[in-house]
């Protein structure tokens, strides 16, 4: 049996806090075998850059992934085919840096792979991830453990992508919205399914970012620059079991962990 941890979007240095503090504690107390983190966000609410994959190098995280705003510190997108464990939506067009899926060993040598796709609606422009899949599938061969990540806006496309696949991967899990669903279950093929994990940062805000700010631009209807909140700091994820020889998911959990002693 392996058990995989999956960190929801790490928004800003609250976010990255809450890794450096908590992480390697949930790893050990929970008997995790793999760990992946979604970082997108990491580096001030948008993007990440080197020297926040510096500051988080020393952690045991075996992959991380992204999404659509991978691609906001320009300066980083030019490095991203140096770092072999970072994974970007699959379905952009080809030519752009990075890669849509990876496969890696555990400690006890068990080969977990992790894709991630982007969703249609509502998301910048990119290729059908329900064709892309696909592809993706044909390309990892016999692996039986697969883990993949829908970063979309829609709750009713992930719940889609979930059916699509069930039975033919480990786990679905939605990330994106940075609100965590209590849908959490085990659809009848066998695939753990989450509309969204949630995110990992500041929960006294809207999204990650003050509130004051996102306000005024709702009421105003004019931009407001973003500024990342820094209070109820939460360690948020899911913890899914599957079995290695079949790769069906056998259980998936919530992780829920406070940092500042907020309710």
């Amino acid at each position: 049996m392996l058990r995989i941890l999956y960190i929801g979007d790490v928004v800003g240095q609250p976010g990255r806090r809450a890794l450096l503090d908590r992480l390697e504690a949930v790893i050990d107390r929970e008997r995790i075998d793999f760990t992946i983190v979604n970082i997108e966000n990491a580096a001030g609410g948008f993007g990440v850059t080197e020297g926040v994959m510096d500051e988080l190098s020393d952690l045991p995280i075996d992959v991380y992934t992204s999404g659509n705003h991978i691609w906001d510190k320009r300066e980083f997108v030019e490095q991203l085919d140096r770092y072999e464990n970072i994974i970007r939506p699959a379905n952009y067009p080809k030519g752009n840096p990075g890669k849509g899926s990876i496969v890696r060993q555990t400690a006890a040598g068990n080969s977990v792979a992790v894709i991630q796709l982007m969703g249609n609606v509502f998301m910048p422009p990119s290729n059908n991830p329900f064709h892309v899949v696909e592809d993706e599938l044909r390309a990892l061969g016999d692996v039986k453990v697969i883990f993949v990540d829908i970063h979309c806006e829609a709750t009713s496309e992930k719940q889609a992508m979930g059916r699509h696949l069930d039975g033919r991967v480990s786990a679905v899990v939605g990330t994106h919205t940075h609100v965590p669903t209590a849908d959490e279950r085990i659809l009848p093929g066998g695939t753990a399914f989450q509309t969204d994990v949630g995110m990992t940062g500041p929960y006294d805000s809207i999204i990650g970012f003050r509130p004051e700010e996102i306000l005024e631009k709702f009421v105003l209807n004019t931009p407001r620059k973003m500024e990342v909140a820094k209070r109820d700091v939460r360690l948020i994820g899911v913890m899914v079991d599957v079995d290695a020889a079949t790769g069906r998911a056998q259980a998936i959990r919530r992780l829920d962990e406070r940092l500042d002693g907020m309710l």
